[in-house]
């Protein structure tokens, strides 16, 4: 049986460049903290148990993760990597192997870390290490015979040695047991005066562990967060590779470099998405669906041939089979379209069901309402579902023809094929098949002038 695996995230720092209260690790990556890229990749790897080392923020990194059910250990005072490393050592089974990885480093794959963890199970160091055309500010891979020997960090590096190219990128893994024993006698007899978790290279070799280096498929993936600059950037490239999936799986998109994907996606066949399109949480787009320009969807459902025209914001919503929608729509939480229903422009609905054919067209808020099949609903029409202290539902049933600028005061039913008149302030049930409307008489007033403005 394999030795159990523990995961060590090292997440103590302040991250002083990115000049923000926040701790550097709950910065939003796509939507999610850079904490929670690693967790969640670390999560796929099987782990038995996953540490997480914080500091900066006091509380403020346990509390963000309380669900994702991790262990905590706080490193107090940031004196290095091999000091964070030192305070989760209780914690560690010395039995298993240990994966160390780092809060603000959210690209890395789970493809790339497996081959590190297959070689601490076989008794071995393994190292990630990757060539960079400017190494500077990383340590150096010093290597004998190609064999590696040690680590040297910049700041103490000699000038041959600054002249290497493989760098550390200070993502390993190694026997638990081994790690104890090393982190022990760690000194910080350097420049910056720290512990240096790479000191524990060079303590392997002298006890004759094989250091097994691998690299990662592409070098964004080793890249870290230190400035809002840097963020921006790993924001860009994490967008890059979630287009190039969706284009490989057969979408359409007018422009990859103009997507942000901020959740999970799930397409069909021939979608086709428009450019500064935002998706939130999870969204499934049908077979055929279309999504215009600058819309925003956030957990959401749409059917088969669904079309969603620029400028529209959809929340926590289905939209059943060749919908059409917008531009410039808004849908709330708990709406869902059944087939074929028409949502035009500047048109707002909040728990609304809208039954098949139904066509709510220009300028109207449909919320907290039960809409049947084959309804039209004109221009300006509200349902005023708010009395100030609750919310009332409206039924619009099969077949009504609601004229513009109507009002039906919830609660309120209009039965099946009912008219109501334009200018209607509805405020008891319409009868089943009858024209129904409130107005007052026409006048006019001969004589009548228009106020003027007072000197």
């Amino acid at each position: 049986m394999a030795p159990s695996l523990d995961i060590l995230i090292l997440a103590a720092g302040k991250g002083t460049r990115m000049r923000s209260d926040l701790p550097k690790v709950l910065h939003p990556l796509a939507g999610k903290p850079l904490l929670t890229h690693v967790v969640h990749t670390a999560k796929t790897l099987g782990p038995a148990r996953i540490c997480v080392v914080y500091g900066f923020g006091g509380e403020a990194v346990p509390q963000a993760m309380a669900a994702e059910d991790l262990s905590f250990v706080l490193q107090a005072e940031q004196l290095g990597t091999g000091h964070a490393v030192g305070q989760a050592l209780p914690w560690l089974v010395d039995a298993g192997v240990t994966l160390v990885l780092y809060g603000d480093v959210p690209l890395i794959r789970p493809s790339t870390l497996e081959p590190l963890v297959g070689a601490a199970r076989a008794g071995r160091v393994g190292l990630l290490s990757v060539d960079l055309d400017d190494p500077a500010g990383y340590g150096r891979i010093v290597r004998v015979d190609g064999q590696v020997i040690r680590i040297v960090e910049h700041k103490d590096a000699d000038d041959a040695e600054r002249a290497i190219r493989e760098v550390n990128t200070g993502i390993l893994a190694l026997p638990t047991a081994r790690l104890k024993a090393w982190i022990q006698g760690l000194k910080n007899d350097n420049a910056q005066g720290e512990y240096y978790l790479t000191d524990i290279i060079a303590m392997a070799v002298a006890d004759g562990v094989v250091v097994e280096t691998h690299a990662p498929a592409h070098a964004w993936e080793v890249l870290g967060v230190n400035s809002k600059a840097q963020l921006a950037e790993l924001e860009r490239i994490h967008q890059r590779e979630v287009a190039r999936g969706l284009m490989e799986a057969g979408v359409t998109l007018a422009d990859p470099a103009r997507l942000d994907v901020r959740g999970h996606i799930e397409c069909g066949r021939d979608v086709s998405i428009d450019v500064n399109c935002v998706f939130e949480g999870r969204v499934v787009l049908g077979d055929g669906a279309k999504v215009g320009a600058n819309c925003v969807l956030r957990d959401v459902e749409l059917g088969p041939g669904v079309v969603v025209q620029p400028f529209c914001h959809i929340e926590s919503a289905r939209l059943g089979a060749r919908a059409s929608i917008g531009p410039y729509a808004r849908i709330r939480p708990g709406t869902e379209l059944a087939e074929e229903v028409h949502v035009g422009n500047f048109v707002e609905l909040k728990n609304a069901q809208v039954g098949c054919n139904s066509k709510i067209n220009h300028l109207s808020y449909v919320g907290d309402a039960t809409v049947g099949r084959k309804v039209n609903i004109g221009a300006g029409t509200i349902t005023c579902n708010y009395d100030g202290a609750n919310k009332h539902r409206t039924t619009i049933e099969d077949e009504v023809f609601i004229g513009s600028d109507t009002q039906l005061v919830a609660p309120v039913t209009v039965g099946r094929g009912a008219t109501l008149g334009a200018g209607t302030t509805l405020t008891r049930d319409a009868p089943a098949g009858e024209l129904t409307l409130s107005r007052v008489k026409q006048l006019t007033l001969s004589g009548w002038q228009r106020p003027v403005k007072k000197k």
